[in-house]
């Protein structure tokens, strides 16, 4: 662990809080001892949800080393990822995650992901929003073009 690397992270989250780019967050993937990869949380000002400071930073990384996942890599993130991040991470598979400030202190100023946990343990008819399926079969049919694809690149 390198601490000017979280170090960076928490620089990136006040500079992008600071002028307005988004919430309180800051990430950095590295390679070899190296910054691949920045991300500030860009929510509000780029009108994306997904615009989070892990998820800026992976795509950065990714584009960089052309490439769709991090072997090799380590991210560090000024909190604890969020559901969606904390999954962007796995697909993107780095080999290590340090954080900063934890989930409950995100909570403590109004970034509380607490109820997607618990969306996500409860059926899909019991969450807040509704989840209907409609035309399996059809769309079961390109899952079974994809299974019998010789030449699809596996990720």
């Amino acid at each position: 662990m390198d601490e000017r690397f979280m170090k960076e992270a928490i620089d990136i989250a006040l500079d992008g809080m600071r002028s307005n780019k988004g919430g309180p967050f800051g990430a950095v993937v590295v390679k070899d001892g190296e910054i691949i990869g920045r991300g500030g949380n860009k929510v509000t000002s780029s009108n994306d949800p997904t615009a989070h400071a892990e998820v800026v930073a992976i795509r950065e990384a990714c584009e960089n080393l052309g490439v769709f996942q991090l072997d090799g890599c380590k991210i560090y993130t000024s909190c604890e990822p969020c559901p969606m991040c904390l999954g962007a991470i796995y697909w993107a598979r780095p080999d290590k995650v340090y954080y900063g400030c934890d989930k409950l202190d995100a909570a403590q100023i109004g970034f509380d992901d607490a109820f997607i946990y618990k969306e996500l343990e409860l059926p899909l008819t019991d969450r807040k929003i509704p989840f209907v399926q409609v035309l399996r079969e059809e769309a079961l049919l390109v899952f079974n073009e994809w299974d019998d694809k010789e030449d699809k690149v596996e990720y």
